[in-house]
């Protein structure tokens, strides 16, 4: 049995076909740095013998559309011919569900159409995730299709971490509210460590950080997220590729007052042209980090706000929690990224973690911890992989479906 999953975000696409008896990944592909100059795809095919055959190639990929039409041409080419018949499922990664779904949901009209209306709560990602589904829908329209939402996670928000200081009928009438996202990835991470340390995951205070090239903090007590950084929309909180994080909510009025831009522009200036772009010129930390090393004050000057961000967000969340048992990091920069780990944990030592430099620097596969054997608060490092998340909880959703 064969679970095919689809992970849009909003600057690459990421696709597994997993053979789920033993999750063992048997295609994985990706898309990255989609709409720059140095675009490129990648696609792996695993045998059952465990061999595997690798190809990279730079391509120009402008937009989603683009990337969807290289993810399909992959597909079809796989071998054996008869892989794909099997296919099971296909789940896709879907950022906002807005208050309507706590779960994953079968895909049919009533989850597209709720889709598409929050796409204005996530513009960056679900025109992305919508692009996939529809695109895979064309391709195999009689295999079921499962949306797995990011925002499903913090659907556990108590309504003092959740609500806004604003008037309750933007509530009531509007959902105006924190949803929080990257929730499959904050899961995901959450179990890994828990196994890791050997503990039940109902027993332990964490702070995940989700750093990629967007990035969140979340934290989970006893296995229940009550609190993250993101908000109503992915623009909140931590500093981002792209995106702004936290700002004075007055900005957008001087920016239309004085500058007279509209509201249109301000959307995509604090989306699109912000964060570490906005700062240095570059969105991609390995980037920054080579700029930085080259003597670029600005890259370093953003390299100092992301990691002081996080470790004010770290801070919070140890009260919020009232005490910590592991700090986790994950995705793409908390899992490769070596300084901005020791950058960030370099003033936690109040908090009872005793950082282990050398640790932090060894290239070790799998879960890892780099705090040293005494500390009071571990930290760990979980390799992301939302994707398993995803086809763990499609093929859960079909099978049950199935037994109705």
């Amino acid at each position: 049995m064969h679970v095919l999953v689809i992970n849009s975000g909003s600057s690459s696409i990421k696709y597994r076909l997993y053979e789920m008896e033993h999750e063992t990944p048997r295609i994985t592909g990706t898309v990255e740095r989609i709409g720059e100059p140095n675009s490129y795809s990648t696609f792996t095919r695993r045998s059952t013998d465990g061999t595997s055959e690798e190809h990279s190639k730079p391509l120009p990929i402008a937009n989603h559309a683009a990337g969807l039409q290289e993810v399909l041409a992959c597909l079809a080419n796989t071998q054996p011919p008869g892989l794909m018949d099997s296919l099971y499922a296909i789940g896709h990664r879907v950022v906002h569900g807005g208050e309507s779904y706590q779960a994953p949901a079968i895909i049919d009209k009533d989850v597209i159409s709720t889709i598409r209306e929050t796409i204005p709560l996530a513009p960056l990602h679900n025109p992305a995730n919508l692009a996939g589904i529809e695109a895979m829908q064309r391709l195999y329209p009689h295999i079921p299709q499962v949306a797995v939402f990011d925002t499903a996670f913090f659907q556990t928000l108590p309504a003092h971490a959740y609500r806004y200081a604003v008037p309750n009928e933007l509530y009531q009438r509007y959902q105006v509210r924190r949803y929080g996202f990257h929730g499959i990835s904050h899961c995901y991470a959450a179990r890994q460590a828990a196994g890791h340390l050997q503990k039940p995951l109902a027993s332990l205070r964490l702070i995940t950080l989700h750093l990629g090239n967007g990035a969140s903090a979340a934290a989970i007590d006893n296995g229940i997220a009550i609190d993250t950084s993101m908000g109503m929309t992915p623009l909140e909180g931590l500093i981002m590729g792209s995106r702004c994080g936290d700002l004075d909510p007055s900005l957008p009025f001087y920016l239309a007052k004085h500058l007279g831009m509209q509201l249109g522009e301000i959307e995509a200036l604090l989306n699109h042209d912000s964060g570490m772009k906005g700062l240095c010129g570059a969105n991609d930390m390995r980037e920054v980090h080579r700029m930085a090393n080259q003597g670029d004050k600005q890259a370093q000057l953003a390299l100092a706000m992301y990691c002081y961000r996080i470790g004010k967000y770290i801070g919070a969340y140890h009260t919020v929690l009232g005490g910590l048992d592991a700090l986790v990091f994950t995705a793409g920069v908390g899992a490769n990224d070596s300084n901005v780990r020791q950058s960030v944990c370099a003033r936690l030592d109040v908090l009872g973690i005793e950082f282990d430099a050398q640790r932090n620097l060894d290239n070790i596969n799998g879960v890892f911890e780099i705090s040293k054997a005494s500390s009071k608060v571990k930290v760990v490092v979980v390799p992301g992989n939302e994707e398993l998340e995803i086809a763990r909880q499609t093929a859960d959703l079909v099978a049950q479906n199935a037994a109705i």
